[in-house]
């Protein structure tokens, strides 16, 4: 058996048994890489906007400052496939797609705004141990 037959028949043992408990410490669990896709620099991002409003994708990426072109679709293609945002395609002459959060979109990022609300609010003391971290 190949390595990527065997890495693809326990990645599909693993996600068939309902029974198991998720545990994002466990290298195999199948946690790690929703985790991933949600506590990465744009799934956060995104998240986080679009907890603010829908958005068709110019200006979700107009939002998220600094993101690609691909990096967006690859990232809200991902929380779709995770069942964190919902796509809508209207059908007007041209066609936009709208981005909204689905109910387990919204309490992730619900938290992850928390954690950006922290960071924000003590970005002072954060300069000032980089400064000191350096300094040292």
């Amino acid at each position: 058996m190949s390595i990527r037959q065997s890495e693809s028949t326990e990645h599909e043992s693993t996600e068939s048994d309902p029974t198991l408990e998720a545990d994002v410490f466990a290298k195999n669990c199948t946690s790690r890489p929703v985790l991933q896709n949600v506590a990465g620099r744009w799934g956060i991002l995104a998240l986080v906007a679009l907890r603010e409003s829908p958005y068709r994708f110019g200006a979700l990426r107009r939002r998220v400052d600094g993101v690609s072109e691909r990096m967006l679709s690859q990232t809200l293609q991902a929380l779709e496939r995770d069942g964190m945002v919902h796509r809508t395609v209207h059908e007007t002459i041209p066609p936009h797609v709208e981005y909204t959060l689905t109910e387990l979109g919204a309490q992730v990022a619900a938290q992850l705004e928390g954690l950006v609300q922290v960071i924000e609010r003590n970005m002072d003391r954060v300069r000032e141990a980089q400064a000191d971290y350096h300094r040292a």
